[in-house]
């Protein structure tokens, strides 16, 4: 192969990955996620990594004794990053495929999100 069209074909793939990393990274921006209780007193959204963003109460909460209120809180936010987590999960996969990277990246997150 000449060189000037090596250096052409590698430039080429490297405008692709740059394209893919791009597109991956606007993905991400996107993929929090919103979790609300069973009977919506709780709403709790977090962004692509699972950190918290925001907790919303309706007048309902008020009516719980503040233990149970906690409990729901937390488990209403962990429902919001299991969900953050598999849009995360899915982006990712779509970007780097099946494979080692993708299984180190997801490697925390709960088996039930990890394909």
């Amino acid at each position: 192969m000449e060189p000037a069209q090596w250096l052409a074909d590698y430039r080429d793939r490297l405008e692709r990955a740059a394209d893919g990393a791009r597109q991956a990274r606007e993905s991400l921006e996107q993929a929090g996620a919103t979790a609300r209780s069973p009977r919506g007193e709780v709403t709790v959204s977090v962004n692509a990594a699972g950190v918290l963003e925001g907790v919303a109460l309706t007048p309902a909460a008020r009516r719980l004794e503040a233990d149970a209120l906690a409990v729901l809180i937390v488990t209403t936010a962990r429902e919001a990053q299991r969900l953050a987590g598999e849009r995360m999960a899915d982006v990712m996969a779509g970007y780097l495929g099946d494979g080692p990277a993708l299984t180190r990246l997801t490697r925390h997150l709960s088996p039930e999100v990890v394909r």
